[in-house]
């Protein structure tokens, strides 16, 4: 209790004070804006045709934390700002010019950044007429008779209109976060989302089962989750530890002798984004629901199925976002070449290209355990739970994943603006850290 006691002296610090409540203040304003409906629907038909649909319906529903329900302003999500992300990502292997403004530094990042806004709007508005067009569909529909008042162009243009300017609010937030709060703005909104949506999965699941509840699968069900944080809570924190060697150098008028020290390597470096790219892929497919494309049917089937297809498709998805999004982050070029302007080393490698290819072998074979573990937490623990509780669970452990990352890596800042500012720590002067914070070595 103690050490869950010392999580409250941010309020000691007032930049961390303000910025804690600054995050605080703006997923307030995203869980208000969750409720603010649409003009022309009606939500409450909305909502007992979402309960009955499930598979990507519900997927989308869960990621926008109830908005889609709610036919709110914010309906479409985040979802579209990580679609625009996984595009100029991939463009940067592919195009050469947008390569070459991720090595210009900040005004390269910025240059990027203005593109990803641009690809946002772009992909809202498209997303947005697919709401409208679905919406349209399904008030025809015995199911979801009522939900659209009037479907005429004019509830069209609204609604285009109005989803988008949701989604760049919903972009300027998570950047303000970012930027102003703590934590990644952007997968803050997205835990929040789960988190919210969590009370209602629970109420709806009991409430269907009311008749037929079985206490020992739910039991068992409890210890599984308490099981699958603790996996995700040691592999987050897993580490490669490299050796590293320090040659005698002079600083100004002093000499520092040879010093012997690690070069961390997380054995997850691409954190929850692999399976928020994943996912967001996988709905895609339904944005393109209203064109009429041949096959896409069967591809959104396959997808609301949840099958073992489905499965492997995810599986494979996850493994290749893992591997790309750590490519793309970590250079070992830099990274050799700043070990060899301070005078380091690795035993037995010489400095350069051969530490170069020596850390880039390192992360590859570090990135292969990382990848089965994110695809096994995402892709095995929905098969287990859906076993347990006899109904499908597809993204549970995709959910569960994305809740316990975010959670660590929002009190890993906390306690780095505690530390910076020679704080003893999360729990205060004579104790011990925080458990899940502790560094856990990969061979």
């Amino acid at each position: 209790m103690a050490s869950l006691a010392g999580i409250g002296n941010f309020y000691k610090l007032p930049d961390l004070r303000r910025r804690v409540f600054f995050t605080l203040g703006m997923l307030a304003v995203y869980r208000v804006g969750c409720f603010v409906t649409l003009p022309g629907v009606d939500r409450n038909q909305m909502k007992q045709y979402v309960a009955g649909s499930g598979g990507l319906l519900g997927f989308f529903n869960l990621f926008s934390g109830g908005a889609l329900s709610n036919l709110s302003i914010f309906a479409l999500g985040i979802m579209p700002y990580i679609s625009a992300s996984i595009i100029m990502q991939l463009g940067g292997m592919l195009y050469a010019p947008l390569n070459e403004l991720r090595k210009e530094g900040e005004a390269g990042r910025r240059k990027i950044d203005q593109y990803t806004r641009y690809g946002t709007i772009g992909i809202s508005l498209f997303q947005s007429y697919g709401i409208a067009r679905m919406l349209t569909n399904i008030s025809s529909n015995e199911g979801g008779a009522g939900v659209v008042t009037n479907p005429d162009t004019g509830f069209y243009i609204m609604t285009m209109i109005t989803l988008t300017t949701g989604t760049a609010f919903l972009m300027w937030i998570g950047e303000q976060i970012t930027e102003r709060g703590v934590s990644n703005g952007t997968s803050l909104l997205i835990f929040a989302s789960i988190i919210t949506a969590i009370p209602s999965s629970i109420g709806t699941y009991l409430q269907a089962n009311s008749g037929d509840l079985q206490p020992l699968s739910m039991a068992v069900f409890g210890g599984a989750v308490v099981i699958m944080v603790a996996t995700v809570v040691f592999f987050e924190n897993g580490r490669r530890q490299i050796p590293i060697v320090y040659s005698r150098r002079q600083v100004g008028r002093r000499v520092y002798g040879a010093q012997n020290t690690h070069l961390p390597l997380k054995v997850n470096v691409s954190g929850t984004i692999p399976p928020i790219f994943a996912s967001s892929l996988l709905q895609f497919p339904a944005t393109l629901q209203s064109l009429s494309i041949p096959g896409l049917d069967h591809i959104i089937g396959v997808i609301n199925r949840g099958d073992w297809l489905f499965n492997t498709l995810y599986a494979a998805l996850i493994v290749f976002f893992c591997f790309f999004y750590t490519n793309v982050t970590f250079q070992a070029v830099d990274v050799a070449e700043n070990l060899k302007k301070q005078q380091a080393n690795i035993p037995g490698i010489r400095p350069g290209k051969q530490t170069a290819d020596y850390i880039y072998a390192v992360v590859q074979r570090v990135t292969v355990g990382g990848a089965a573990y994110v695809a096994g937490i995402c892709v095995a623990t929905d098969l287990v739970a859906a076993w347990l509780l006899q109904q499908p669970m597809t993204y549970w452990g995709t959910s569960l994943m994305i809740v316990c990352g975010v959670a660590l890596d929002t009190a890993n800042q906390i306690e780095a603006h505690l530390i910076t500012r020679n704080y003893e720590g999360l729990t205060g002067p004579g104790a011990g850290r925080v458990r899940g914070r502790r560094f856990t070595e990969a061979g």
